[in-house]
This record gives C-alpha cells, structure tokens and sequence, in this order.
C-alpha cells in the first residue's frame, strides 16, 4: 500500500511580471509592453512563478520577466505595508489557488 505524501501548505506570492509585444496579448496600440502586480498560489515561490507563466501564456502573453518579492509572510517580516484591499486579493488568490493580476502599468514608446 502507498503511502500518500502530506500536503504541503500554500502560500501567496507577490510576483512582478514584465511582458512584451504578441499578436492577440489584449495589449493597447502603441502599447510596447506591460508591467503586471500579481498575486500567485504556491507551495513555493518557484511553483508560484511558473503557474502566473504558464496563465499568462494561455492568455498570449509574452512574459520577458519576473521578479519575486516573497510570500506575504515574507513581506510582513520586511516591514512591508500591506493594505486591506492588496491582502483581499492575496486571500483570494490562496482561497482559489489561482493568479490574480492586481494591477497593469502600459508602457508606450514616445
């Protein structure tokens, strides 16, 4: 008889996505890229980042780059502020085990 592993907590994660120009991404014209706040499910930070990757290409995007800014327990220990409405979504995000992309900055070449 197998012997089923522990499950391992989940934690949320704070990731900054940077993504460029795709055919379909839902990106504004004249638009070059996009910066993306979101808040990811984990049993790790790693776990965390590549399922906000693999979301955010099935949504044709075109991810360059992300940087991890830890769990909110992390940031909690940093001394990081973190408001009501930011910890609604990252309750959101473990409630669901899911992505959720709180906020989108456009870049535009001038």
């Amino acid at each position: 008889m197998t012997e089923k592993k522990p499950k391992r907590p989940h934690h949320v994660y704070t990731l900054l996505v940077e993504v460029g120009r795709k055919t379909g991404d839902g990106l504004p014209d004249g638009a070059s890229g996009a910066a993306l706040m979101c808040y990811a499910s984990g049993v790790d930070e790693d776990e965390a980042v590549r399922e906000t990757v693999a979301v955010l290409k099935t949504a044709d995007m075109n991810v360059l780059e992300v940087t991890g800014y830890g769990s909110l327990e992390e940031r909690l220990e940093d001394g990081h502020d973190i408001e009501d409405g930011e910890r609604a979504l990252m309750d959101r995000a473990l409630a669901e085990n899911s992505v959720v992309v709180a906020q989108s900055t456009v870049f535009r070449e001038d």
